[in-house]
């Protein structure tokens, strides 16, 4: 029987403060159910009290682990990636930074020393998406590998439903980068032909916009379902009442929450931004508008409600899609690196 390793994961552990779940939840729990046992920083909800208990966890595990798991993105936290890799090499840690910022490619242009020091000191880069992949290919091609998100597929039952009613989904953080209004606006237009048609908006107040929301609605005279935070399973529960999956991002990589809605029969349309083409393509698994663009992605709707081939043929192929991110498949690569 192999020998399972200690790590420690460096990330944004932050549903205990009512966010959404992201990688170190997901992904530190399928390792932990394969045998690995994991270290985590932070739970700190104050940025500058995690970037200190992420610096004082390093330093307590820095005897007791094999590796290092960074959760990079692009905005404000790309400096707790750059510190703690400063610090994994002074240890002498091996880290592997795991990208998620969709933005990724700009810090690469814009920070270029920084990136540097991050990146080409890293025992491996696991990129989720053939978008950052490429991104980081030109420089860091050497210990780059692409380790797409997970899901485990058997929780996702295929609904396959076809509701003659526009019924949205929508189901983010509310953040400016998600563009949430975008959501509303779309709604608007469908409002003109499908007077009975529906929005629900699933999601945390990341950013204080839910307010500012629930008024443009208001202004707009639609009325939107926002529901607040919900587990995986509460929205997977409620997704059965909706017909199609609208993703409004500004910048994206390969949102696992595209990817569940795939899993769940439900068609996909969505703003065609960073790393969404690498996951979407075009009228085979889903459908993409431009960014900002709330007439197409209306009109968009309106096609799958009434072109019954093009309905069935996207969610049978975006089904198809979201079992190649199955945990069964993907953590073979995760314990190659980890070996």
């Amino acid at each position: 029987m192999k020998k399972m390793k200690n790590l420690l994961y460096i990330g944004n552990k932050l549903t205990s403060h009512g966010n959404t779940q992201t990688s170190i939840d997901t992904l530190g729990k399928f390792l932990e159910n394969e045998g690995y046992t994991i270290y985590y920083a932070s739970t700190k909800k104050n940025k500058i009290f995690r970037l200190l208990d992420m610096i004082f966890v390093t330093i307590k595990c820095r005897n007791k682990v094999n590796y290092v798991l960074i959760d990079t993105y692009s905005t404000q936290n790309f400096w707790y990636a750059f510190i703690i890799s400063q610090l994994c090499r002074l240890l002498n840690l091996k880290y592997i930074p795991k990208l998620h910022g969709g933005n990724l490619p700009f810090r690469l242009k814009n920070n270029p020393f920084t990136s540097e020091l991050i990146f080409k000191y890293a025992y491996k880069i696991t990129a989720p998406s053939g978008y950052l992949f490429d991104a980081f290919s030109i420089k860091f091609s050497k210990n780059l590998l692409h380790i797409p998100n997970s899901i485990q597929v058997a929780n996702y039952p295929f609904l396959k439903n076809r509701l003659q009613v526009p019924k949205l989904l929508w189901v983010r953080s509310f953040s400016k980068i998600y563009n949430p209004k975008m959501a509303i606006d779309v709604l608007v237009v469908l409002k003109n032909d499908f007077p009975d048609a529906e929005l629900c908006m699933v999601g945390p107040d990341k950013e204080n916009l839910i307010e500012d929301c629930k008024l443009y609605a208001s202004t707009k005279n639609v009325k939107v379902n926002f529901t607040g935070k919900l587990s995986a399973e509460e929205w997977i529960a409620i997704s059965s009442d909706y017909s199609v999956f609208i993703n409004t991002t500004h910048f994206d990589n390969t949102p696992v929450s595209v990817i569940e809605a795939m899993a769940l029969g439900m068609p996909v349309i969505t703003t065609n931004v960073g790393g969404i083409p690498f996951l979407i393509n075009d009228r085979k698994n889903g459908l993409l508008v431009n960014d900002e663009d709330y007439l197409s992605m209306a009109n968009s709707i309106k096609e799958l409600l009434t072109n019954n081939n093009l309905y069935d043929s996207v969610l049978t192929n975006a089904r198809k899609t979201s079992e190649e991110f199955d945990w069964n498949i993907i953590k073979m690569k995760w314990f190659e690196i980890l070996k």
